[in-house]
């Protein structure tokens, strides 16, 4: 039996807990086709107001951990604002960290990514000017997680896990940081994130099937999509959640689907990890094998 993984796009709003309402039907929705591994957006509990949101990054965490629990499945909480280092040290210059995390069915955390590369553009929209880097604090450390699917699977103990390698929106246009998890032994990259409507109307899609080219991986970019209203005024983000496989096909979208209704406030996508398929296309091209640069 192949896992099952599932990819959640979102329209987070200011008010957290009308998007931990959300988030919460989603996951709910996901078990409901028996989903595995379930991928959220980033900024999923709030769009805006990181510094606030960052004061209940433990208790979210908790939140969260115990959603994974409850419905038995691995999530990938989209991200959360830290103000704490993974050592525990308080991220310095009032900063924070752009934290993804990894929970089990267990109700425990399997891994904290923090985001790497943080976005830095000029974008013909109504903010103009964005610049991650006045409010967080980048990352310096890959993640590749492992995921005991044995249980979930009804399967032996002897069950390979599977090897999760975590990313966060920006992080997509870098593809050494793709190649840099596949040499780490990644077989799935998730890829919460928040595009702006300009950007990922021009290079979302693509970047996404880049970096399944890249790292030979099943890709799963959640994202964000709508108009959201903050105290800033509004921004616009581009949506079209995908699941793309490591021969750069796209297996299913949220542009191909009307799988939401409008109050449902969320889009579930889902698609098998075919690990054998992956394991041949990797085989009858070994491009992993034969990089020569990083």
């Amino acid at each position: 039996m192949d896992p099952i993984i599932g990819c959640v796009q979102l329209s987070s709003q200011f008010d957290i807990e009308t998007n931990l309402a959300n988030i919460q039907r989603a996951v709910i929705a996901a078990k409901q086709q028996d989903v595995h591994l379930l991928v959220l957006p980033e900024n999923a509990c709030r769009m805006g107001g990181q510094q606030q949101l960052a004061e209940r990054f433990d208790e979210l965490s908790q939140w969260y951990a115990t959603l994974a629990f409850e419905h038995q499945m691995f999530i990938v909480a989209g991200s959360l604002p830290c103000a704490y280092r993974p050592d525990g040290t308080p991220v310095p210059g009032e900063r924070l960290r752009q934290v993804s995390q990894l929970f089990s069915p267990e109700g425990k955390r399997v891994a904290r990514y923090d985001k790497i590369h943080l976005f830095k553009a000029q974008v013909a929209d109504n903010t103009g000017s964005y610049d991650e880097g006045r409010t967080f604090e980048p990352g310096d450390t890959t993640v590749v997680a492992q995921c005991d699917m044995a249980n979930l699977l009804g399967q032996s103990a002897q069950t390979q896990p599977l090897s999760v390698g975590m990313m966060v929106c920006f992080d997509l246009r870098f593809p050494a940081l793709a190649q840099k998890l596949r040499q780490s032994g990644a077989e799935i990259l998730t890829a919460p994130s928040a595009f702006t409507y300009q950007t990922g109307k021009a290079h979302w899609q693509l970047l996404l099937q880049a970096r399944a080219l890249d790292a030979q991986c099943l890709v799963v970019g959640s994202a964000q999509g709508g108009t959201h209203d903050i105290p800033s005024g509004q921004r616009q983000t581009w949506g079209h959640s995908s699941i793309m496989n490591a021969n750069g096909e796209q297996l299913v979208g949220t542009n191909q689907t009307k799988l939401m209704q409008p109050e449902q406030g969320f889009e579930l996508i889902t698609a098998p990890f075919e690990r054998t398929k992956q394991q041949n296309w990797r085989q009858n091209m070994p491009i992993h094998h034969c990089h020569r640069l990083a």
